[in-house]
């Protein structure tokens, strides 16, 4: 693994250390390239406040920590500003406009930690994608279609964690709707991220990476990326975990991508 594009910072509210112990922990492990990609804000209306991203207003300042860090290692390590954000289609466009306003975001990484929009708190199509072990079929096709729509808008590099929702019932039901969602994901020309923070977590058993996604993903010809999704700094490329997730590709066969073409988005 020479590359992650997948990182966290404390605004998020959930990770912890400072920018430059992660630059260092990726040297350390032999990165060439680290992507910061925290929870991006989002312009949420009535008032709503999300406790799991930056706010707005900590977007300045997050450009510019990634931008004095480029200066500082650049000689030792390539170094990217991106974000992590979920497709909330009324809200969608906001977040692009704000984006516009302050272009040294690079890019944006397609993360669905949620259906519908994250405020629509009385909404019963609205629920967070893990941790979640039921068998409703509806649940999974929304997440489906709402990862869709948010690939087709051109915007994301590739889709982090994709295979998120824990689904326990039918397996053919399982089957039908992932096997939808990677040929929509070859279609749209998206890589999908074998994403390690689900083999961190020890609250929930039989977390992601989903064996038998990435065997649909395989089967459809899809692309894969590693992704560290690292909420501490020792987690940016550590040995460990970067050999669970090659062994999660060679056994299910899929290509996987060393690096990614990052280029300059103008968020139009």
């Amino acid at each position: 693994m020479i590359a992650n594009y997948h990182t966290h910072t404390v605004r998020c509210n959930h990770a912890q250390g400072e920018e430059w112990e992660y630059v260092e922990a990726a040297i350390a492990n032999g990165l060439k390239i680290l992507g910061f990609s925290d929870h991006s804000p989002q312009i949420f209306p009535n008032g709503y406040v999300s406790k799991v991203r930056m706010l707005p207003e900590q977007l300045p300042e997050y450009i510019q920590t990634i931008e004095h860090l480029k200066k500082q290692y650049g000689d030792r390590i390539e170094l990217h500003c991106g974000l992590e954000a979920e497709y909330m289609p009324e809200i969608f466009g906001d977040l692009l406009a704000l984006l516009r306003q302050y272009p040294g975001v690079e890019y944006l990484i397609l993360g669905q930690h949620c259906t519908a929009n994250e405020y629509d708190v009385e909404n019963p199509n609205k629920w967070y994608t893990y941790p979640w072990d039921r068998g409703e079929e509806y649940k999974l096709a929304n997440y489906v279609e709402q990862v869709a729509a948010g690939m087709q808008t051109g915007k994301f590099l590739y889709l982090a964690h994709p295979d998120v929702c824990l689904f326990r019932g039918d397996p053919a039901v399982y089957r039908k709707h992932m096997r939808r969602l990677c040929r929509e994901a070859k279609r749209c020309g998206l890589p999908l991220e074998i994403n390690a923070q689900g083999l961190r977590r020890k609250d929930i058993a039989d977390s992601y990476p989903v064996p038998a996604f990435w065997q649909i993903a395989a089967e459809e010809g899809c692309t894969a990326v590693f992704g560290c999704d690292a909420h501490q700094p020792q987690f940016a490329g550590d040995a460990e975990y970067t050999a669970i997730m090659e062994k999660v590709a060679k056994d299910c066969g899929i290509k996987v991508l060393d690096t990614l073409e990052i280029k300059k988005e103008n968020w139009k």
